[in-house]
């Protein structure tokens, strides 16, 4: 069993783009409940199906498995409903941890939000100069909340 232990954070700047080349990410959730979500996403030609439980402060389970791209496309066509995130993916390495920084589009245009994942949730880190406010605790950013009522919806 997997534990993601992992901090939210808007980004103030795009300084980082220049650090880093990105990936395209598709994602879709088939189950979207209070304690699991089931996630299908696509970073360029691979594919994954991830169960994820409700967070307990930074931290929740997470099981995720390769799935073929085939099969990824269907369930994204077919079986996700909601808007499909879209997003590219930028990660940075600063003060050993890695960064990833997700620029959305489509539905989600406008939006930048930097994960750090964490080996403890008292992990001390520090933040490079493109990190903002902090949202871990702020559940529109979670992305099963962003399929569900994209960042452009909100008033």
């Amino acid at each position: 069993m997997g534990k993601e232990i992992e901090r939210k954070f808007l980004v103030n700047t795009l300084d980082f783009m220049s650090q880093s080349s990105p990936c395209r990410i598709v994602q879709g959730y088939l189950c979207c409940e209070a304690g699991c979500v089931v996630r299908i996403r696509q970073y360029d030609d691979r594919a994954f199906i991830t169960v994820k439980s409700a967070s307990v402060g930074y931290a929740r389970d997470e099981f995720e498995y390769a799935i073929p791209v085939e099969d990824a496309d269907k369930m994204l066509s077919d079986m996700c409903h909601g808007f499909i995130i879209e997003k590219m993916r930028y990660r940075v390495s600063y003060e050993g941890f890695v960064w990833e920084i997700d620029v959305f589009q489509g539905r989600n245009r406008g939006l930048v939000v930097a994960e750090i994942e964490l080996p403890a949730t008292d992990t001390p880190f520090k933040k490079p100069s493109f990190i903002g406010a902090e949202v871990t605790d702020d559940p529109r950013y979670y992305n099963a909340n962003l399929y569900e009522t994209p960042y452009t919806l909100w008033v």
